[in-house]
Order: structure tokens, then C-alpha cells, then sequence
């Protein structure tokens, strides 16, 4: 059951809580991923591509094919930093 996903990792939690809360009020999440994301994927708007289960660090994999589709989820701690996440669709 693959997903497609973006993301913002930022190294802060009241850095992801206020990004959260821009994102809420209707911030464009691609731009906020290019300003402040430290995930390669920043270059992109934070999207992750196609996603297959495993690949990415436990909580964010959890996140990713339990949590609901297409609301905002986060922060979520990993070892790397904290998330912001949106799954797109899986299928």
C-alpha cells in the first residue's frame, strides 16, 4: 500500500508548532518546506514522492499508513528532528 506524502523537518518543536499554526491559518506548505525544511526534500516542497511501508523512520512511517489522509499531522519527534506531515492519498 504505497503513499504519496510531504513533509517539513525542522530541529525545533516551537519552530514546528508555529509552522503548524501557519500552515493552519493557510500558509502554502511547499513554500514553508523550501524556507525552513532541513529534509532534502525541501528543494522540493517537501514532497516525499511515492512511499512504500519501512522506508522511513518508524514514527513517520506510522504516521504515514495509520494517520488519517490529507490533514496536517505534527509535530511527530524522530531521531532526525521534528515533522510536520500530510498524507496525500495512499492506495
Amino acid at each position: 500500500m504505497p503513499a504519496i506524502a510531504r513533509h517539513i523537518l525542522v530541529a525545533d518543536r516551537v519552530l514546528a508548532d508555529t509552522l503548524k499554526q501557519q500552515l493552519a491559518q493557510g500558509a502554502d506548505f511547499a513554500a514553508l518546506a523550501r524556507r525552513h525544511s532541513s529534509c532534502p526534500s525541501a528543494k522540493k516542497g517537501g514532497e516525499l514522492g511515492e512511499i512504500k511501508p519501512g522506508q522511513l523512520v518508524a514514527p513517520i512511517d506510522r504516521a504515514v499508513f495509520k494517520g488519517p489522509e490529507q490533514a496536517l499531522q505534527g509535530p511527530i519527534k524522530s531521531r532526525f528532528g521534528w515533522h510536520l506531515l500530510q498524507v496525500k492519498f495512499r492506495w
